[in-house]
Protein backbone atom coordinates (compact mmCIF):
# COMPACT_ATOMS: atom_id res chain seq x y z
CA UNK A 1 0.00 0.00 0.00
CA UNK A 2 2.81 2.43 0.93
CA UNK A 3 4.81 1.70 -2.22
CA UNK A 4 1.66 2.00 -4.33
CA UNK A 5 0.96 5.46 -2.91
CA UNK A 6 4.49 6.58 -3.75
CA UNK A 7 4.19 5.28 -7.33
CA UNK A 8 0.87 7.12 -7.80
CA UNK A 9 2.34 10.46 -6.68
CA UNK A 10 2.56 12.95 -9.52
CA UNK A 11 5.52 15.12 -10.48
CA UNK A 12 3.65 18.13 -9.09
CA UNK A 13 3.30 16.44 -5.70
CA UNK A 14 7.04 15.67 -5.56
CA UNK A 15 7.97 19.22 -6.55
CA UNK A 16 5.76 20.68 -3.80
CA UNK A 17 7.18 18.24 -1.25
CA UNK A 18 10.77 19.04 -2.32
CA UNK A 19 10.16 22.76 -1.83
CA UNK A 20 8.76 22.10 1.66
CA UNK A 21 11.74 19.86 2.52
CA UNK A 22 14.14 22.63 1.43
CA UNK A 23 12.54 25.18 3.77
CA UNK A 24 12.23 22.72 6.66
CA UNK A 25 15.96 21.92 6.36
CA UNK A 26 16.83 25.62 6.28
CA UNK A 27 14.70 26.18 9.37
CA UNK A 28 16.36 23.21 11.10
CA UNK A 29 19.86 24.56 10.32
CA UNK A 30 18.89 27.97 11.72
CA UNK A 31 16.90 26.66 14.70
CA UNK A 32 19.07 23.66 15.58
CA UNK A 33 16.22 21.64 17.11
CA UNK A 34 16.16 18.07 15.64
CA UNK A 35 12.47 17.63 16.49
CA UNK A 36 11.76 19.96 13.56
CA UNK A 37 12.76 17.13 11.20
CA UNK A 38 9.83 15.07 12.50
CA UNK A 39 7.54 17.43 10.61
CA UNK A 40 8.85 15.89 7.36
CA UNK A 41 6.81 12.75 8.18
CA UNK A 42 3.68 14.89 8.33
CA UNK A 43 4.51 16.75 5.11
CA UNK A 44 5.33 13.48 3.33
CA UNK A 45 1.82 12.25 4.03
CA UNK A 46 0.24 15.59 3.10
CA UNK A 47 1.94 15.78 -0.30
CA UNK A 48 2.82 12.17 -1.25
CA UNK A 49 1.13 9.24 0.50
CA UNK A 50 -2.08 10.96 1.66
CA UNK A 51 -3.11 8.23 4.08
CA UNK A 52 -4.89 10.89 6.13
CA UNK A 53 -7.66 12.57 4.06
CA UNK A 54 -6.54 16.14 4.77
CA UNK A 55 -8.85 17.67 2.15
CA UNK A 56 -11.83 15.34 2.49
CA UNK A 57 -14.26 18.26 2.53
CA UNK A 58 -13.35 19.30 -1.03
CA UNK A 59 -15.20 16.22 -2.31
CA UNK A 60 -18.26 16.73 -0.11
CA UNK A 61 -21.57 17.12 -1.96
CA UNK A 62 -22.94 19.52 0.65
CA UNK A 63 -22.12 23.01 -0.64
CA UNK A 64 -22.60 24.64 2.78
CA UNK A 65 -20.16 22.20 4.36
CA UNK A 66 -17.58 22.92 1.65
CA UNK A 67 -17.97 26.68 2.17
CA UNK A 68 -17.61 26.43 5.95
CA UNK A 69 -14.56 24.17 5.67
CA UNK A 70 -12.96 26.51 3.12
CA UNK A 71 -13.28 29.36 5.63
CA UNK A 72 -11.93 27.20 8.46
CA UNK A 73 -9.02 26.09 6.26
CA UNK A 74 -8.19 29.71 5.32
CA UNK A 75 -8.44 30.93 8.92
CA UNK A 76 -6.23 28.11 10.24
CA UNK A 77 -3.64 28.80 7.55
CA UNK A 78 -3.66 32.52 8.39
CA UNK A 79 -3.32 31.86 12.14
CA UNK A 80 -0.41 29.46 11.61
CA UNK A 81 1.30 31.95 9.28
CA UNK A 82 0.80 34.81 11.76
CA UNK A 83 2.07 32.59 14.58
CA UNK A 84 5.39 31.90 12.85
CA UNK A 85 5.78 35.45 11.54
CA UNK A 86 5.21 36.89 15.04
CA UNK A 87 7.45 34.28 16.62
CA UNK A 88 10.47 34.49 14.36
CA UNK A 89 10.28 37.53 12.07
CA UNK A 90 8.21 40.59 12.94
CA UNK A 91 5.68 41.80 15.47
CA UNK A 92 3.46 44.83 16.01
CA UNK A 93 3.87 46.82 19.23
CA UNK A 94 1.81 49.77 20.45
CA UNK A 95 3.34 52.49 22.65
CA UNK A 96 1.05 52.63 25.74
CA UNK A 97 2.76 55.31 27.89
CA UNK A 98 4.76 58.52 27.56
CA UNK A 99 8.00 57.05 28.92
CA UNK A 100 9.77 57.46 25.56
CA UNK A 101 8.46 60.89 24.58
CA UNK A 102 9.59 62.65 22.43
CA UNK A 103 11.32 59.79 20.63
CA UNK A 104 8.15 57.67 20.49
CA UNK A 105 4.67 58.96 21.29
CA UNK A 106 1.68 57.38 22.99
CA UNK A 107 -0.36 55.73 20.25
CA UNK A 108 2.58 54.94 17.94
CA UNK A 109 2.35 51.46 16.43
CA UNK A 110 5.78 49.97 15.81
CA UNK A 111 6.97 47.39 13.29
CA UNK A 112 9.40 45.35 15.42
CA UNK A 113 12.11 43.17 13.88
CA UNK A 114 12.86 39.95 15.74
CA UNK A 115 15.67 38.94 13.41
CA UNK A 116 17.71 42.07 14.29
CA UNK A 117 19.03 40.58 17.56
CA UNK A 118 18.02 37.02 16.72
CA UNK A 119 14.60 35.51 17.31
CA UNK A 120 14.06 33.39 20.41
CA UNK A 121 12.72 29.88 20.40
CA UNK A 122 9.50 30.00 22.46
CA UNK A 123 9.17 29.05 26.13
CA UNK A 124 5.50 28.32 25.47
CA UNK A 125 5.25 26.87 21.94
CA UNK A 126 1.50 26.28 22.14
CA UNK A 127 -0.04 29.73 22.30
CA UNK A 128 -2.63 31.78 20.42
CA UNK A 129 -1.08 34.36 18.05
CA UNK A 130 -1.57 38.12 18.59
CA UNK A 131 -2.41 37.62 22.31
CA UNK A 132 0.45 38.16 24.77
CA UNK A 133 -0.80 36.20 27.77
CA UNK A 134 -4.53 36.63 28.50
CA UNK A 135 -7.69 36.60 26.37
CA UNK A 136 -10.15 39.49 26.88
CA UNK A 137 -12.40 37.18 28.89
CA UNK A 138 -9.60 36.41 31.36
CA UNK A 139 -8.25 32.95 30.45
CA UNK A 140 -4.62 32.30 29.50
CA UNK A 141 -3.76 32.40 25.80
CA UNK A 142 -1.08 29.73 26.09
CA UNK A 143 -0.72 26.15 27.34
CA UNK A 144 1.28 26.39 30.54
CA UNK A 145 2.00 22.68 30.95
CA UNK A 146 4.29 22.49 27.91
CA UNK A 147 7.37 24.70 28.20
CA UNK A 148 10.68 24.61 26.34
CA UNK A 149 14.04 26.02 27.31
CA UNK A 150 14.46 29.13 25.20
CA UNK A 151 17.54 29.86 23.09
CA UNK A 152 18.36 32.78 20.82
CA UNK A 153 18.86 32.13 17.12
CA UNK A 154 21.48 33.89 15.02
CA UNK A 155 20.67 37.57 14.51
CA UNK A 156 21.98 40.43 12.40
CA UNK A 157 23.61 42.37 15.21
CA UNK A 158 24.02 42.75 18.98
CA UNK A 159 22.20 45.21 21.22
CA UNK A 160 24.14 48.49 21.24
CA UNK A 161 24.07 51.58 23.42
CA UNK A 162 21.39 53.96 22.20
CA UNK A 163 19.19 51.29 20.60
CA UNK A 164 15.44 51.41 21.15
CA UNK A 165 14.62 47.86 22.30
CA UNK A 166 11.42 45.88 22.90
CA UNK A 167 11.77 43.36 25.73
CA UNK A 168 9.75 41.32 28.20
CA UNK A 169 9.26 43.01 31.57
CA UNK A 170 11.86 41.30 33.82
CA UNK A 171 10.02 41.83 37.11
CA UNK A 172 6.80 40.49 35.53
CA UNK A 173 7.63 36.89 36.35
CA UNK A 174 5.02 36.87 39.13
CA UNK A 175 1.85 38.99 39.27
CA UNK A 176 -1.53 38.96 40.98
CA UNK A 177 -4.48 38.76 38.60
CA UNK A 178 -6.24 41.90 39.90
CA UNK A 179 -3.10 44.08 39.70
CA UNK A 180 -1.25 42.72 36.68
CA UNK A 181 0.46 46.02 35.78
CA UNK A 182 2.58 45.93 38.97
CA UNK A 183 5.08 43.20 39.79
CA UNK A 184 4.32 40.97 42.77
CA UNK A 185 7.47 41.83 44.72
CA UNK A 186 6.74 45.58 44.62
CA UNK A 187 3.18 45.02 45.83
CA UNK A 188 4.36 42.78 48.69
CA UNK A 189 7.06 45.20 49.78
CA UNK A 190 4.68 48.17 49.64
CA UNK A 191 2.07 46.37 51.75
CA UNK A 192 4.65 45.21 54.31
CA UNK A 193 6.25 48.65 54.56
CA UNK A 194 2.84 50.26 55.12
CA UNK A 195 1.91 47.72 57.81
CA UNK A 196 5.16 48.33 59.69
CA UNK A 197 4.76 52.10 59.48
CA UNK A 198 1.19 51.77 60.82
CA UNK A 199 2.79 50.25 63.91
CA UNK A 200 4.96 53.41 64.18
CA UNK A 201 8.08 51.46 63.17
CA UNK A 202 10.60 53.47 61.16
CA UNK A 203 12.40 51.10 58.78
CA UNK A 204 15.56 53.21 58.81
CA UNK A 205 15.78 53.02 62.58
CA UNK A 206 15.35 49.26 62.84
CA UNK A 207 18.46 47.59 64.19
CA UNK A 208 18.07 44.59 61.89
CA UNK A 209 20.10 44.44 58.66
CA UNK A 210 18.54 45.83 55.48
CA UNK A 211 18.10 42.30 54.07
CA UNK A 212 16.13 41.26 57.19
CA UNK A 213 13.92 44.36 57.02
CA UNK A 214 13.21 43.80 53.35
CA UNK A 215 12.46 40.12 53.92
CA UNK A 216 10.11 41.08 56.76
CA UNK A 217 8.22 43.50 54.51
CA UNK A 218 7.94 40.90 51.73
CA UNK A 219 6.76 38.22 54.16
CA UNK A 220 4.06 40.49 55.59
CA UNK A 221 2.91 41.47 52.10
CA UNK A 222 2.75 37.87 50.91
CA UNK A 223 0.56 36.88 53.85
CA UNK A 224 -1.80 39.83 53.24
CA UNK A 225 -2.18 38.98 49.54
CA UNK A 226 -2.74 35.29 50.27
CA UNK A 227 -5.42 36.04 52.85
CA UNK A 228 -7.27 38.53 50.61
CA UNK A 229 -7.88 36.72 47.27
CA UNK A 230 -10.99 38.80 46.49
CA UNK A 231 -8.98 42.04 46.60
CA UNK A 232 -5.75 40.89 44.93
CA UNK A 233 -6.84 37.88 42.90
CA UNK A 234 -4.92 34.78 41.88
CA UNK A 235 -1.13 34.56 42.06
CA UNK A 236 0.20 33.99 38.53
CA UNK A 237 3.64 32.98 37.24
CA UNK A 238 4.48 33.93 33.66
CA UNK A 239 7.20 32.36 31.49
CA UNK A 240 9.63 34.84 29.93
CA UNK A 241 7.91 35.07 26.53
CA UNK A 242 4.49 35.64 28.15
CA UNK A 243 5.52 38.64 30.26
CA UNK A 244 4.43 42.14 29.28
CA UNK A 245 6.27 43.76 26.38
CA UNK A 246 8.11 46.98 27.25
CA UNK A 247 10.03 49.38 25.01
CA UNK A 248 12.91 51.55 26.27
CA UNK A 249 16.29 52.85 25.20
CA UNK A 250 19.36 50.74 25.98
CA UNK A 251 21.76 53.14 27.70
CA UNK A 252 24.33 50.58 28.89
CA UNK A 253 25.33 47.10 27.71
CA UNK A 254 26.88 44.06 29.39
CA UNK A 255 30.30 44.89 30.79
CA UNK A 256 29.44 48.58 31.42
CA UNK A 257 29.36 50.40 34.73
CA UNK A 258 26.52 52.92 34.73
CA UNK A 259 26.05 55.88 37.04
CA UNK A 260 23.66 58.85 36.99
CA UNK A 261 24.90 62.15 38.42
CA UNK A 262 22.54 65.12 38.48
CA UNK A 263 20.49 63.66 35.62
CA UNK A 264 23.52 63.00 33.39
CA UNK A 265 24.44 59.41 32.50
CA UNK A 266 28.02 58.23 32.92
CA UNK A 267 29.20 54.99 31.30
CA UNK A 268 32.51 53.65 32.60
CA UNK A 269 33.17 57.09 34.10
CA UNK A 270 32.53 59.04 30.87
CA UNK A 271 29.53 61.38 30.54
CA UNK A 272 27.24 60.46 27.65
CA UNK A 273 25.56 62.84 25.22
CA UNK A 274 21.81 63.10 25.63
CA UNK A 275 19.80 61.68 22.71
CA UNK A 276 17.64 64.34 21.04
CA UNK A 277 14.40 63.01 22.52
CA UNK A 278 15.49 62.96 26.16
CA UNK A 279 13.46 65.20 28.43
CA UNK A 280 13.23 66.05 32.14
CA UNK A 281 10.65 67.87 34.19
CA UNK A 282 11.23 71.61 34.00
CA UNK A 283 9.89 74.36 36.20
CA UNK A 284 8.37 77.08 34.02
CA UNK A 285 7.38 80.54 35.23
CA UNK A 286 5.02 82.28 32.81
CA UNK A 287 3.35 85.69 32.80
CA UNK A 288 0.24 84.10 31.28
CA UNK A 289 -1.37 80.66 31.40
CA UNK A 290 0.13 78.17 28.98
CA UNK A 291 -2.42 77.25 26.32
CA UNK A 292 -3.28 73.81 25.06
CA UNK A 293 -2.18 74.93 21.59
CA UNK A 294 1.34 75.53 22.91
CA UNK A 295 1.36 72.12 24.62
CA UNK A 296 0.22 70.52 21.35
CA UNK A 297 2.95 72.40 19.52
CA UNK A 298 5.49 70.87 21.92
CA UNK A 299 3.87 67.41 21.50
CA UNK A 300 3.13 67.21 25.24
CA UNK A 301 0.63 64.40 25.79
CA UNK A 302 -2.40 64.78 28.03
CA UNK A 303 -0.90 62.18 30.38
CA UNK A 304 2.22 64.29 30.81
CA UNK A 305 0.49 67.68 31.05
CA UNK A 306 -2.71 67.09 33.04
CA UNK A 307 -1.00 67.71 36.40
CA UNK A 308 1.46 70.29 35.11
CA UNK A 309 -0.02 73.45 36.69
CA UNK A 310 1.55 74.08 40.12
CA UNK A 311 -0.16 77.35 41.04
CA UNK A 312 0.49 81.10 41.01
CA UNK A 313 3.17 83.10 42.82
CA UNK A 314 2.53 86.29 44.83
CA UNK A 315 3.77 88.41 41.91
CA UNK A 316 1.30 86.76 39.53
CA UNK A 317 3.55 84.30 37.71
CA UNK A 318 2.02 80.97 36.69
CA UNK A 319 4.21 77.98 37.62
CA UNK A 320 4.20 74.75 35.59
CA UNK A 321 6.08 71.49 35.87
CA UNK A 322 6.34 70.03 32.35
CA UNK A 323 8.70 67.46 30.75
CA UNK A 324 10.82 69.18 28.08
CA UNK A 325 13.71 68.35 25.79
CA UNK A 326 16.69 70.70 25.61
CA UNK A 327 15.40 72.13 22.30
CA UNK A 328 11.94 72.71 23.86
CA UNK A 329 13.59 74.50 26.77
CA UNK A 330 15.40 76.85 24.38
CA UNK A 331 12.20 77.52 22.43
CA UNK A 332 10.15 78.36 25.53
CA UNK A 333 12.94 80.55 26.88
CA UNK A 334 12.74 82.63 23.70
CA UNK A 335 9.05 83.49 24.24
CA UNK A 336 8.32 86.91 25.72
CA UNK A 337 5.71 85.51 28.12
CA UNK A 338 8.12 83.01 29.70
CA UNK A 339 10.20 84.31 32.62
CA UNK A 340 12.07 81.12 33.60
CA UNK A 341 12.68 77.60 32.29
CA UNK A 342 14.78 75.44 34.57
CA UNK A 343 15.29 71.68 34.85
CA UNK A 344 13.61 70.53 38.03
CA UNK A 345 15.55 68.82 40.81
CA UNK A 346 13.38 66.02 42.15
CA UNK A 347 15.76 64.94 44.91
CA UNK A 348 13.18 66.16 47.42
CA UNK A 349 10.98 63.20 46.44
CA UNK A 350 12.55 61.00 49.12
CA UNK A 351 9.68 58.50 48.92
CA UNK A 352 11.16 57.22 45.67
CA UNK A 353 14.38 56.05 47.33
CA UNK A 354 12.93 52.78 48.67
CA UNK A 355 11.36 52.11 45.26
CA UNK A 356 14.70 52.23 43.46
CA UNK A 357 16.43 49.00 42.44
CA UNK A 358 17.43 47.09 44.49
CA UNK A 359 14.11 47.72 46.20
CA UNK A 360 14.11 48.16 49.94
CA UNK A 361 17.84 48.33 50.54
CA UNK A 362 18.02 52.08 51.30
CA UNK A 363 21.01 52.94 49.13
CA UNK A 364 19.70 56.52 48.84
CA UNK A 365 19.65 56.27 45.04
CA UNK A 366 17.08 58.31 43.10
CA UNK A 367 16.11 58.81 39.47
CA UNK A 368 18.55 61.74 39.15
CA UNK A 369 21.45 60.30 41.16
CA UNK A 370 21.87 56.55 40.84
CA UNK A 371 24.63 53.98 41.07
CA UNK A 372 27.27 53.13 40.16
CA UNK A 373 26.21 49.61 39.22
CA UNK A 374 28.08 47.08 37.07
CA UNK A 375 26.17 45.17 34.36
CA UNK A 376 27.60 41.65 34.19
CA UNK A 377 28.26 39.86 30.91
CA UNK A 378 28.14 36.14 30.18
CA UNK A 379 31.08 34.37 31.81
CA UNK A 380 31.83 37.11 34.35
CA UNK A 381 32.86 35.96 37.81
CA UNK A 382 31.28 38.32 40.35
CA UNK A 383 32.68 38.59 43.86
CA UNK A 384 29.75 38.45 46.31
CA UNK A 385 29.43 40.00 49.75
CA UNK A 386 26.56 40.94 52.02
CA UNK A 387 27.13 44.55 50.91
CA UNK A 388 26.67 43.97 47.15
CA UNK A 389 24.42 40.89 47.15
CA UNK A 390 21.31 43.03 46.75
CA UNK A 391 22.50 44.22 43.32
CA UNK A 392 22.76 40.69 41.92
CA UNK A 393 20.09 38.86 43.90
CA UNK A 394 17.46 38.86 41.12
CA UNK A 395 20.08 37.87 38.53
CA UNK A 396 21.18 34.83 40.54
CA UNK A 397 17.74 33.70 41.70
CA UNK A 398 15.08 34.92 39.28
CA UNK A 399 16.86 35.15 35.93
CA UNK A 400 19.38 32.31 36.16
CA UNK A 401 17.34 29.82 38.20
CA UNK A 402 19.40 29.29 41.35
CA UNK A 403 18.39 29.13 44.98
CA UNK A 404 19.88 31.89 47.13
CA UNK A 405 19.99 32.26 50.89
CA UNK A 406 21.94 34.03 53.62
CA UNK A 407 22.58 32.08 56.81
CA UNK A 408 24.85 33.17 59.63
CA UNK A 409 26.23 35.97 57.44
CA UNK A 410 27.20 33.40 54.79
CA UNK A 411 25.90 33.42 51.18
CA UNK A 412 24.59 30.08 49.88
CA UNK A 413 23.83 29.45 46.19
CA UNK A 414 22.08 26.12 45.61
CA UNK A 415 22.85 25.35 49.30
CA UNK A 416 26.62 25.69 48.70
CA UNK A 417 28.52 28.42 50.60
CA UNK A 418 30.21 30.77 48.14
CA UNK A 419 31.81 34.18 47.73
CA UNK A 420 31.48 34.41 43.94
CA UNK A 421 29.12 33.65 41.07
CA UNK A 422 29.71 32.98 37.34
CA UNK A 423 27.08 34.83 35.28
CA UNK A 424 25.32 32.85 32.52
CA UNK A 425 24.04 35.63 30.22
CA UNK A 426 24.41 39.29 29.28
CA UNK A 427 22.50 42.09 31.01
CA UNK A 428 21.41 45.51 29.73
CA UNK A 429 20.26 48.79 31.28
CA UNK A 430 17.03 50.18 29.78
CA UNK A 431 15.65 53.68 30.40
CA UNK A 432 12.89 55.84 29.01
CA UNK A 433 13.73 59.13 27.30
CA UNK A 434 11.09 60.84 29.46
CA UNK A 435 13.49 60.46 32.36
CA UNK A 436 11.28 61.77 35.17
CA UNK A 437 8.22 59.86 34.00
CA UNK A 438 9.51 56.39 33.22
CA UNK A 439 9.43 53.10 35.12
CA UNK A 440 12.65 51.50 33.92
CA UNK A 441 15.85 49.77 35.05
CA UNK A 442 16.23 52.29 37.84
CA UNK A 443 13.15 50.68 39.41
CA UNK A 444 13.52 47.00 38.44
CA UNK A 445 17.16 46.52 37.47
CA UNK A 446 19.02 45.03 34.50
CA UNK A 447 17.26 43.31 31.60
CA UNK A 448 18.52 39.76 30.87
CA UNK A 449 19.45 38.92 27.28
CA UNK A 450 16.83 36.16 27.10
CA UNK A 451 14.14 38.84 27.67
CA UNK A 452 15.11 40.82 24.54
CA UNK A 453 12.27 40.65 21.97
CA UNK A 454 13.48 42.80 19.08
CA UNK A 455 14.27 46.19 17.58
CA UNK A 456 11.59 48.63 16.37
CA UNK A 457 12.19 49.58 12.73
CA UNK A 458 9.57 52.23 12.04
CA UNK A 459 6.18 53.64 13.04
CA UNK A 460 3.54 52.24 10.67
CA UNK A 461 0.55 53.89 12.39
CA UNK A 462 0.25 56.72 14.91
CA UNK A 463 -3.00 57.61 16.70
CA UNK A 464 -3.21 60.50 19.14
CA UNK A 465 -5.33 59.31 22.13
CA UNK A 466 -5.96 62.94 23.15
CA UNK A 467 -7.62 63.85 19.84
CA UNK A 468 -10.71 62.86 17.89
CA UNK A 469 -9.89 60.43 15.08
CA UNK A 470 -11.03 62.91 12.41
CA UNK A 471 -9.67 66.01 14.14
CA UNK A 472 -5.95 65.45 14.57
CA UNK A 473 -6.29 61.92 15.91
CA UNK A 474 -4.15 60.49 13.11
CA UNK A 475 -0.55 61.71 13.13
CA UNK A 476 0.14 61.43 9.39
CA UNK A 477 3.62 62.96 9.75
CA UNK A 478 4.79 60.02 11.88
CA UNK A 479 3.91 57.29 9.37
CA UNK A 480 7.02 55.27 8.46
CA UNK A 481 9.15 57.37 10.80
CA UNK A 482 12.26 55.41 11.79
CA UNK A 483 12.35 54.09 15.35
CA UNK A 484 15.82 52.54 15.62
CA UNK A 485 17.42 55.39 17.54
Amino acid sequence: MFQQKIKEATMGQWIKFSIVVFFVLLFFIWHGNPTILLSLILFFDIYITRFIPWTWWKKAKNKTLRTVMEWIDAILFALIAVYFINLYLFQNYKIPTSSLEKTLLVGDHLFVSKIAYGARTPNTPFSFPLVQHTFPWGTKSYIEGIQWESRRLAGLRNVERGDIVVFNFPAGDTVVSNMQAVDYESICYGIGKEKLEQKNLNLDSLKSSSIDVRSLCLSIGQKVIKSNPQQYGELLYRPVDRRENYVKRCVAIAGDTIEIRNREIFINGKMQNRPNGVQHYCEIASKTTITQDLLDQLSISKEASEHSYMGQTEDGLHIYLIPLTESDQKYLSSLSTIVKVEEHNIEDLTSQRSAMYPMGYNLNWTTDNYGPIYLPKSGDTISLSLENLALYERIIRNYEGNTLAVRNNEILINNIPTKEYIVKQNYYWMMGDNRHNSADSRMWGPVPEDHIVGQPLFVWLSLNPDKNLFDGGIRWNRFFKGAKK
